[in-house]
Order: structure tokens, then sequence, then C-alpha cells
């Protein structure tokens, strides 16, 4: 599948018309980064469901590329244009720094029920992360992960010595930018919806991103050798604009958050196992494809690379970065803890 950019002044347009009717017809719009059936969709539609299901409020759901990319549905939402935005924090993290905390490698286990467990429970991500998004006129409703990060290259790597001279495409995250130079590759910062013509052409090397975009993407048509590095997670947030928010009435108000709970409650559940199915079916694609999984030798190589990534991160963010990086490890022990 190939990403194109769909955003129009005819769009935007459209949007601003029905902004007039809005109040009265009580239509929500939501906006998110990824294709029909994706996780972010996912939740997307849970909310939908539910908020349709218990009010005579509707929501309109906004997929990639329909209202432009992930900094265009942003702004839209910051303006007030919508009502509701899904946003990894790898490009929000040009807005709020702290929040590239996730582009940390080796910060976050591969385990997934330690990882689930983590998101509920962690104050940085419960408590402190919503007064950081607050500061920029969002209202954060809920931080979940997609899936472990998978990085394609044009041929397997199994140390940093073998990431020297790939231009490994990123987002727009210093942070991202950094973990992967100090992997030895050289980060190339890119809209998503050049990915797979940069690949196809060979301007990237490389990409990273859960399997299951990889597969819905169709990203290994263009890039097969699939390496397991075992680095940290795909995360995300689901946010209001927060003036929209304010004014709802209390009544609406917990409409919204118990439809966040339950998107929240269907995303975990279809999220489990998801990166199995999605590499069965990549293999089953294509002859092509290879599948490297770093034995723990391997990733040590790369996580002794990992503090001089964390050390950017307080030099980008200070007493704010510290605080929540020692607060996300605190969280990170005593769920670990419990595990043993």
């Amino acid at each position: 599948m190939k990403a194109t950019k769909l955003l129009t002044t005819a769009s935007i347009g459209a949007l601003m018309l029905g902004m007039s009717s809005a109040a009265l017809a009580d239509t929500w719009r939501y906006a998110h980064e990824e294709y029909e059936g994706d996780v972010q969709d996912v939740f997307a539609q849970a909310f939908k469901q539910y908020v349709e299901d218990n009010s005579d409020h509707s929501v309109q759901v906004y997929r990639f590329g329909e209202l432009g990319e992930s900094d265009d549905i942003m702004e839209q939402t910051q303006n007030g244009i919508l009502q509701f935005v899904n946003q990894s924090p790898g490009f929000t993290g040009a807005l709020i720094p702290s929040a590239q905390i996730f582009f940390i490698p080796y910060l976050l286990p591969t385990d997934e029920e330690t990882v689930l467990e983590f998101f509920d429970e962690s104050k940085a991500i419960n408590e402190m992360f919503p007064e950081l998004y607050a500061e920029h006129g969002l209202t954060l409703l809920q931080m979940y992960p997609e899936g472990e990060m998978v990085v394609t290259a044009d041929e397997p790597v199994t140390s940093p010595e073998g990431f020297d001279n790939k231009k490994i495409r990123t987002m727009t995250n210093p942070l991202l930018a950094e973990t992967y130079r100090a992997f030895g590759a050289t980060p190339t910062p890119m809209a998503w919806g050049e990915v797979y013509g940069g690949l196809q052409t060979g301007i990237i090397d490389g990409q990273e991103n859960p399997i299951f975009w990889i597969e819905s993407g169709g990203l290994y048509e263009v890039s097969p050798n699939l390496i397991f590095t075992g680095h940290g997670w795909f995360t995300t947030a689901m946010m209001a604009n927060s003036d929209f928010f304010e004014g709802l009435s209390d009544e609406d108000k917990q409409l919204v958050q118990d439809a966040t709970d339950a998107a929240y409650d269907t995303t975990i559940e279809h999220i489990q196992g998801l990166s199995e199915e999605s590499l069965a079916k990549i293999q089953e694609a294509s002859d092509e494809v290879t599948v490297t999984r770093l034995d723990e030798e391997q990733i040590q190589a790369f996580r002794d690379r990992a503090p001089q990534v964390e050390e950017k991160f307080i030099e980008m963010t200070g007493e704010t970065g510290q605080e929540l990086l020692d607060q996300f490890k605190a969280d990170l022990e005593a769920v670990q803890s419990k595990a043993e």
C-alpha cells in the first residue's frame, strides 16, 4: 500500500464549513495517523461506537492522508478545527520535547505483558504527561502502546557496524535521529507519505515501525529485511482540544472519558498477537523477506550505545526531562519487581 497525501483546500474548507452546524449537530471530528483497520483506527472506531451508542452525538473519523499528515492534524486540533487527534510522541516531540522519552532505546522492556502493565500503572504516563500536554492546549486522554519497533533495511543487520552509512528514515524527531546516529546509521527525517517511494528508489536504506504498520503499508515490498532489535515500542496518544473539552458539560466529559476507556480496552485486546499475525501475512506474501532476531550478545552491542541518547534527552529537556525520566524508571522498576 502506498500512502498519498490528500490534504486539499477543499477538504479543509469542508471542515470549516461544517463547524457552524457542528454545535447543533453535535458532530465531533477525530483524526489519526494510520490506515483503515490499523491500531489507531481500531481505537478511533471503538471510541466513535461508544459515543454514538451512548449519546446523541456523532463522531467523524479521518484516517491518514484525508486531512494531511501528522503535523497538519495536530495544527488543526490546536486551532479547534478538530476536536480529537491521535498522534505519536514521535511527532509531538517537536511540540513537547519531553514526549521524546519513548525514543530512548532499551528503556522499555520487550515483554508485552510488562509494557501493558506499565502503561496502566505508571505515574509518569498517567499524571505527569497530562500536565505537559495541557501546557500546549491539549487534554491527554490516553497513552497506549501499539507494538514493538522493527527495523527494515536493504540487507540484514546484526551489529551497529552493519548500520554504517545506511540512511534510516526517522520521523521529524531530534531524539529518534540521535538514536540512529548512536546506532551507527545516518538518520534521515522524512514524511510518512514519502517513505515507500524513498525505499523503492534507494533515497533511504531503511526505516522503523511496528510490524503491523510494515505489513499494512507494504513496506516489506521495498525493504524486505526485517530486524528485531528489541530497542523500543511504538507509543501513541489520544488527545482533545482543551478549549473544546473544558467547554463540555460534566455529562459529556464523562462520556468522552468512558468512550476513551472502552476504546483502550478494545485496542489492547486487539494488539495482543497482532505482531505474530502481521509477520505471518508478510511471510506469506513475499518470498524475499528475511527475519533477523538479534540474540542477547548482539542486542548488548546496541544497548551499550543507549546512554548517549539518554544524555541527549536530558540536554534537550532539562530539569523537566530529568524528573520525567526518573519517574519513568521508578515506575518500570515497580512493575518489574511485581512480576518477579
